[in-house]
């Protein structure tokens, strides 16, 4: 009785370990030796009588049947403990669950997500029969509703990570831990990839949009999401060419990056969509140009023009952009320049003779605009050399008849005309110099481009000047 009594100490309440094996030891030594005890105390006092020896049998068997039914109710009572210890491991998952749920966004729950994830399959894979374990699917399809729930809410952008991350889940828990929950990413997040992707292509976001798309035909090639792609950004690219010219640099620039989004696709799949992009962007490079021009914005407008009429040259409007392009470069130095495009074509009428000569050391490239545009180049002047002040250029620029100037003669109609002067790479470091002149009727002109160094100790970069001198027998000084 003080053994098991013991034993009942060691063994109550009952635990999912069960008594330690050294009281159970320690019990049963006591029980063989009370045994022993016994045997030897009925063997040296025999008792007369059937009566006797049968009732010291019964009570030998119901004392045999005492710690056999304990033993049972006892394993079942551990039984109940596991089950318990087992529901509260599962307890403790929901917890980390539900945290990772309260969390600002999928990020920052996601530790607590694949804590919990591991738990639930853990518990399933090693006590697949315990009351816990029935549990857990449940449990994951509530935990893969609160993943998903940027998807439930229609943000399919904010979805893509968390559905990618329910996706990858098998590899890391295994398929059948998940059961029917390991394929079921699959739809929402090529959904979301599609959904995402062309909403950021619509507002111009195609280089983030396309990475998704591009992540669509990777992993989801044969999907319907993946069909839709190709009719979808051909409307995207009828809208944007339609829209033309109006807000042209935006839309230029988006089909522009539609047909590179285009070439990183399948050609299959988005057939067409390039073809249809170039002849859009052919279209409104040149309609940007001008609005470039028109907001002033005039160095962007001078290589706009300037690509369009290099990339273009079948175009009908490549000679409109080539003055177009003069006609900015001067706007950059001198604004009046940039009141407004120069014209198709020329005037008619009587022109004026405008002979421009170079002074000055070095290639000088000249540029005009106004009733025509146009450049030219004029060749290094031998000899020529930069003076120390306006006046003496003015005074000496072009005019000493022992030098062979470098000249060319242009024919222009009447009427206001913008310069610009820029001296080439073999002179020295020049600034560019505009002016502005007007042209009259019934005179010829002369232009002597030459150099002023700077003065004192600071020398700021020479001005490129230009003269206009009257020409003889005109009787008018320009």
């Amino acid at each position: 009785m003080v053994a098991t009594g013991g034993l009942l100490l060691a063994a109550l309440p009952a635990s999912p370990d069960g008594v330690p094996g050294v009281f159970v030891a320690a019990w049963v030594a006591v029980a063989v030796l009370a045994a022993a005890d016994a045997a030897r105390r009925a063997l040296r006092r025999p008792l007369p009588g059937w009566p006797r020896p049968a009732l010291a049998l019964v009570l030998g068997l119901v004392l045999l049947a005492v710690p056999a039914g304990g033993a049972v109710a006892y394993e079942s009572a551990r039984d109940e403990a596991v089950e318990e210890m087992l529901l509260e491991r599962l307890a403790r998952t929901d917890a980390l669950a539900e945290r990772a749920a309260a969390r600002a966004g999928f990020a920052a729950g996601k530790k607590e997500y694949t804590k919990a994830v591991e738990g639930y399959a853990g518990l399933a894979a090693d006590h697949p029969e315990r009351r816990a374990a029935k549990k857990v699917p449940a449990k994951l399809e509530a935990l893969y509703e609160s993943v998903a729930t940027p998807y439930r809410e229609d943000d399919h952008c904010e979805a893509i990570e968390p559905l990618t991350y329910l996706r990858g889940l098998p590899d890391s828990v295994g398929e059948k831990a998940l059961g029917k929950l390991a394929t079921w990413p699959d739809k929402p997040l090529a959904d979301a990839l599609y959904t995402c992707g062309m909403d950021l292509v619509g507002q111009g976001q195609a280089g983030t949009g396309g990475d998704h798309l591009t992540a669509l035909f990777a992993e989801f090639p044969e999907s319907k999401e993946a069909g839709q792609v190709g009719p979808a950004l051909l409307t995207e690219v009828s809208e944007r060419s339609g829209a033309l010219p109006d807000d042209a640099c935006d839309n230029t620039s988006r089909l522009r990056a539609l047909d590179s989004l285009a070439e990183k696709l399948p050609e299959e799949s988005v057939s067409g969509v390039s073809d249809k992009a170039r002849s859009g962007v052919e279209k409104g490079t040149y309609s940007c140009g001008v609005e470039e021009f028109e907001d002033g914005k005039f160095s962007e407008a001078a290589k706009t023009f300037t690509d369009f009429a290099d990339t273009y040259k079948g175009n009908k409007n490549r000679d409109k952009a080539r003055k177009a392009a003069i006609a900015a470069e001067i706007a950059e130095e001198r604004p009046a320049a940039g009141r407004k495009l120069p014209p198709a074509k020329s005037p008619g009428g009587a022109r004026m003779e405008l002979v421009v000569s170079n002074g000055g050391p070095g290639t000088v490239e000249i540029l005009y605009t106004g009733p025509v545009t146009g450049r030219l180049t004029l060749k290094a002047c031998a000899g020529c050399k930069a003076y120390d002040s306006v006046a003496a250029g003015k005074a000496g620029a072009c005019k000493d008849k022992s030098k062979s100037y470098p000249k060319q003669r242009l024919s222009l109609p009447a009427g206001q005309y913008h310069f610009l002067y820029k001296r080439g790479a073999s002179s020295e470091t020049v600034r560019s110099h505009s002016s502005g002149a007007r042209i009259e009727p019934g005179y010829t002109y002369t232009d002597c481009a030459y150099t002023v160094k700077g003065l004192g100790g600071l020398i700021p970069p020479p001005v490129d000047g230009a003269a206009w001198t009257p020409p003889p027998g005109t009787g008018r000084d320009r």
